[in-house]
């Protein structure tokens, strides 16, 4: 850290008379490739620097953010009167022990030392596998990586530097059958590895041509059945579905979730495990210490179908009298840190994908993700791939579903998790206005019984 940021952070934190401050200092460059069928649309390079203050005074929480860090100390005292206006109770924020530690970004394959016109070079030669095609009517590709240097300080001593570098990249595939729009597309991701972006050919081609079986593929009409669903698109499912309710923001604030989502209820059968953790190793979602300073865990949410724990914050652990889990998270300096997840998982069970199959007589198998929504317990989300299980073996390709229901149900009715637990790396998540925070999520294959699907 350097000297400069060294004075305005004490000046900053000995400014005013709050009862706990904080002050984060943010630097980020990211880089960004968009195409829409053959136009490249956007290539740009962006920078970004400033900072925020916390204050915690009389019970409540003052905020405010700043692109000249000259003005930090004059921003704390601002924030401070903000939270003197408060009227939340009183938050009672454990004493920890003081940490002054800087850490690098990990690093596999930098992107930082690739130079722009190969990036290019690499998105434009993807835009022409999928558009070689003579069916496929337009394609959707977007790149980025970003550098993040995020510097964190508090009035308990603690002075926590942590640098992160993510590589996204999103493609997509469009047909159509005259009257609707088809696509077949995948994401990917990762922390500090620009080789994931590299060599993918094949699975660009498969994309496009995933796209063009859609043209011919029958719908089906709504009803009640069996789907298995693959790694990604049970990840998104335990992620949306699940993973939000367990961000103990979501349950102190509204009194019917408190009653459903007590610690020890069962949820589900005996094999189904669900873990959040930021201490996961080497994800996008992954870090050391939170926006708060709390240090990173790994946190089990369902043992053995039983819900064990949840997520939190300094504050929501100090209303629940639960201890913080270090899911405090912002997308940027112009944010407070809001509980939020980091990578979430359904864990392996004994079962394979082929056993799973094969005891499943009518059914339908479902990948990849297109879009979904959630609202308290009930959700929708749409599938990329649907294919028709009968008699134990998969058969024809159908149409994109939607799949339906209500969490706790469906929880319940999760009868077959498989042994082939995958991460998807290529999403952001969105709440409270930030988006998209790196996330990952991942589950081996599940199967679901009495499940509500209809034409997607």
């Amino acid at each position: 850290m350097n000297n400069n940021y060294k004075n305005i952070i004490e000046k900053t934190l000995g400014h005013s008379k709050g009862d706990y401050k904080e002050i984060r200092i943010e630097e980020s460059v990211s880089t960004r490739i968009n195409y829409n069928g053959k136009v490249r649309e956007n290539v740009s390079i962006n920078s970004h620097f400033g900072g925020s203050v916390r204050s915690l005074s009389k019970g409540g929480w003052g905020f405010a953010s700043f692109n000249d860090i000259t003005k930090a100390p004059e921003k704390m005292k601002d924030a401070t009167n903000l939270a003197n206006y408060s009227n939340n109770p009183t938050i009672h924020l454990k004493k920890s022990d003081s940490k002054k530690i800087s850490l690098p970004a990990k690093i596999k394959k930098d992107p930082r030392k690739i130079s722009l016109s190969e990036k290019i070079e690499i998105t434009d030669h993807y835009k022409d596998l999928l558009l070689r095609e003579k069916n496929i009517q337009g394609c959707e590709i977007i790149y980025g990586d970003t550098e993040r240097k995020v510097i964190f300080a508090d009035s308990q001593g603690n002075e926590i530097e942590q640098n992160f570098v993510h590589v996204i990249l999103r493609i997509a595939a469009n047909s159509s059958d005259g009257n609707e729009m088809l696509q077949s597309g995948f994401s990917i991701g990762s922390l500090g590895d620009f080789s994931i972006v590299e060599n993918l050919d094949e699975k660009v081609i498969d994309c496009a041509r995933k796209a063009l079986e859609l043209i011919k593929a029958p719908k089906i009409d709504g009803k009640e059945t069996t789907v298995v669903l693959d790694q990604i698109l049970a990840g998104v499912f335990v992620h949306e579905a699940f993973g939000h309710l367990s961000e103990a923001d979501n349950v102190y604030e509204n009194d019917r979730l408190k009653e459903i989502l007590k610690l020890g209820k069962k949820f589900g059968n005996p094999d189904l495990n669900i873990t959040d953790g930021a201490k996961i190793p080497n994800l996008r979602g992954s870090y050391e210490y939170d926006d708060e300073g709390t240090q990173a865990t790994t946190t089990p949410l369902i043992r053995e179908g039983v819900l064990v724990g949840r997520l939190h914050s300094k504050e929501t652990a100090s209303k629940m009298a639960e201890e913080p889990t270090g899911n405090a998270r912002a997308i940027s300096y112009a944010y407070p840190p809001i509980v939020r997840m980091t990578n979430t998982i359904i864990e392996n069970s004994t079962s394979t994908k082929k056993e799973i199959i094969e005891d499943t007589n009518d059914g339908l198998y479902v990948k990849n993700w297109y879009g979904g929504m959630t609202e308290h317990e009930m959700f929708t989300f749409s599938s990329a791939e649907t294919y028709r299980i009968e008699n134990g073996k998969i058969t024809e390709t159908l149409r994109p579903v939607k799949l339906s229901g209500n969490l706790f149900t469906t929880l319940k009715n999760i009868n077959g998790i498989a042994n082939d637990l995958e991460i998807n790396q290529g999403g952001g998540c969105g709440k409270g206005g930030q988006m998209p925070l790196p996330v990952s999520n991942g589950s081996p294959h599940i199967r679901i019984n009495n499940c509500l699907v209809s034409s997607g």
